[in-house]
């Protein structure tokens, strides 16, 4: 699988998630644009067991990008995928970057 074009730049929500079907998957996309930082992760909680992620406050924790859950409020690592309260437990991270003005995310580009 190669890039797939999910959305214009301008589509992004400044410190916030959106969430978008890649594949028929669904990929939280987060857009912190003070850092020009954009991360993409699946957008399941494995805690909750539902899709809510891109939901999620974000911010950061000992330096750390984050999202923590709007479920349970467990924090998930917006670059590693690890939960920081069991790091037992990931979720998978993806590829993403801005082509132009268009998002693009890479599945199998799982970092």
């Amino acid at each position: 699988m190669s890039w797939v074009d999910i959305c214009s730049k301008d589509d992004l929500q400044a410190n916030s998630g959106i969430c978008a079907l890649v594949e028929e998957q669904q990929v939280a996309i987060f857009y912190m644009p003070e850092s020009d930082a954009l991360y993409a992760i699946n957008n399941y909680d494995p805690f909750g067991k539902v899709h809510v992620l891109s939901r999620g406050l974000i911010g950061d924790l000992n330096g750390e990008p984050m999202v923590s859950s709007p479920l349970y409020k467990q924090h998930f690592n917006l670059k590693t995928g690890q939960c920081f309260e069991d790091e037992s437990v990931t979720v998978p991270v993806y590829s993403v970057r801005i082509a132009g003005d268009r998002v693009e995310v890479n599945l199998a580009g799982e970092k």
